[in-house]
């Protein structure tokens, strides 16, 4: 089956359902016959973001992401910083509220991560990849990932996302929405910022690192960062 056929499949049915499942159980058509839970009511999101976890380049894997990274990221789709219409037209007439409850649910789920991807890279390119992510490249002012997103690449709480357990190909599309100004954060956005410093090929290199590394789900985000933070980014609360 090819990609866009198993897109629109995902896209139709997650629609279909949003009505019913993630809009607030007052306003459900058969309050008789869904229970008012937050599980039927994000099953819209499941239909995509599902709890067995699998790589996918267009539905990443949300479960177990800090509740405020999840919530600034709800709140971007609705806002119009990141660009994807089925995202937007789920969340658009949510409250800030109801995304919160949304986020914080989603961060509480923890399933078991998707194999690491077997890189076809050469090793000179992984090698980069994994210099880059542990120790950045002061010549290029580029920070390492891991002083932002933590040692182990699980994330830190309340809203730096962990990057371990991502498809190559979503990881590397979304350095090009960040390049292509589609995906955008509040302001300083210091991704946009790190993102403008790498060539295509620091691009690869990450993205294939990252991609192959086995992820642990029993390893939680971080509850503390390294201060100060190597830039400035507007979605981080302050200290």
């Amino acid at each position: 089956m090819s990609k866009p056929l198993t897109v629109a499949r995902h896209t139709a049915l997650a629609l279909a359902l949003s009505c019913a499942a993630l809009a607030p159980a007052a306003h459900a058509a058969t309050p008789a016959t869904l229970p008012d839970t937050i599980e039927q009511r994000v099953a819209a999101c499941t239909a995509c973001h599902t709890m067995k976890e699998r790589g996918d380049a267009f539905f990443p894997r949300i479960a177990g992401k800090p509740a405020g990274y999840l919530y600034n990221q709800l709140r971007n789709f609705r806002e119009g910083r990141r660009r994807y219409p089925m995202m937007t037209y789920m969340v658009e007439h949510l409250s800030d509220d109801y995304l919160r409850e949304i986020a914080q649910y989603f961060s509480e789920q923890h399933p078991p991560y998707p194999p690491p991807e077997t890189s076809t890279v050469g090793a000179a390119l992984l090698e980069r990849g994994r210099a880059l992510v542990r120790l950045g490249d002061p010549a290029k002012k580029i920070p390492a990932c891991v002083a932002c997103h933590g040692e182990q690449l699980t994330g830190v709480t309340p809203a730096i996302p962990g990057l371990v357990g991502l498809p190559h190909d979503y990881i590397n599309a979304q350095f090009g929405a960040w390049r292509n100004k589609v995906r955008r954060a509040a302001a300083p956005d210091c991704m946009a910022e790190i993102t403008s410093r790498l060539s295509d090929a620091d691009v690869a290199a990450v993205s294939s690192w990252l991609a192959s590394q086995p992820a642990n789900a029993a390893v939680r985000p971080a509850t503390t960062i390294a201060r100060p933070m190597p830039l400035e980014c507007g979605s981080m609360p302050a200290p």
